[in-house]
């Protein structure tokens, strides 16, 4: 895969379960085959909104089997497949490489917080870089993981040939602009979430994985194309209208509020796997006055 491919819209899609928490293979096909009609140039299956810390490897790699045969070639199929040990992750990234993932996403580790310092951050990258057969993305989300990479360490990251660049939740425009200004060319900076998504356009970042283009795919996809055009209010007012629903499917609902989404919009959403509980009925009534303010609608 060339590295300079990684540019474009990737929304982290869930893993669709049924109440029991049975993985839903065919479901998966359905979203997929809907969601590649929208524009998007890939996807990343097994990110936080894929509930990954709550599927065992036999899961993982069955998940990633029929992605890999419902993503069309010509999008991008990026597996998540961090874990807490380098040894942990390099081999979930060598089994997504087998499997067909084009490049990996790798979480921060974090359980052992105060020993993440830059040091460790870089050996542990650099160890899966070496030994990975597909490019691998760093995955930075401090509101999950309580670390939070600096610009410092994720420069020294990117000088790596097969670290490919980053998914940045962190929301930090000041680090954003100062990776992106002096990161290698080929390194990608993808914004991490869909309310900063032109903003880190701007900058120069080449795209997003944001768990709202799971629910405004076309939307998003339209930021990133009206911004290639040089319409910059086209795309300014398309990220206005989408922030309070993306607001809604990440910090305020979170996976389940994800889920019902899609549920609302014809797709599959379901439920989530426990410990998490489905959205309540009233937060549901508030997340479909939310889609219908922000004009989403699903051909």
């Amino acid at each position: 895969m060339d590295q300079k491919e990684i540019t474009g819209i990737f929304p982290p899609i869930p893993t669709p379960f049924d109440e029991l928490g049975n993985i839903l293979h065919d479901q998966l096909r359905a979203n997929l085959a809907g969601w590649s009609a929208t524009g998007l140039h890939g996807f990343v299956v097994l990110g936080s909104n894929g509930e990954y810390v709550l599927l065992n490897e036999q899961e993982k790699c069955a998940v990633w089997e029929t992605a890999r045969d419902a993503i069309p070639r010509e999008r991008l199929f990026i597996a998540g497949a961090g874990a807490e040990s380098t040894a942990a992750t390099i081999h979930l990234t060598r089994r997504a490489a087998e499997l067909g993932a084009d490049a990996a996403m790798i979480v921060t580790p974090h359980y052992y917080r105060a020993q993440m310092n830059p040091a460790s951050l870089i050996h542990h990258y650099r160890a899966i870089a070496d030994a990975s057969p597909i490019p691998i993305l760093l995955y930075n989300v401090p509101q999950n993981t309580n670390v939070d990479m600096d610009a410092s360490t994720i420069l020294a990251l990117a000088q790596h040939e097969n670290i490919a660049g980053i998914k940045d939740s962190s929301g930090n425009l000041g680090k954003m602009g100062e990776v992106i200004g002096n990161a290698p060319t080929q390194f990608a900076f993808l914004s991490g979430s869909g309310s900063f998504l032109y903003p880190a356009l701007t900058l120069g970042a080449k795209g997003g994985v944001p768990a709202l283009a799971n629910v405004a795919p076309r939307e998003c996809v339209q930021i990133f194309d009206s911004f290639a055009r040089g319409e910059h209010e086209t795309a300014r007012q398309i990220q206005l209208r989408v922030i309070r629903l993306n607001i809604a499917v990440t910090s305020r609902m979170g996976v389940p509020g994800l889920k019902a989404a899609l549920d609302e919009l014809g797709y599959y959403g379901g439920p989530p796997r426990s410990p998490l509980l489905p959205l309540g009925e009233a937060d549901r009534a508030i997340l479909r006055q939310i889609l219908q303010e922000a004009e989403i609608v699903r051909d």
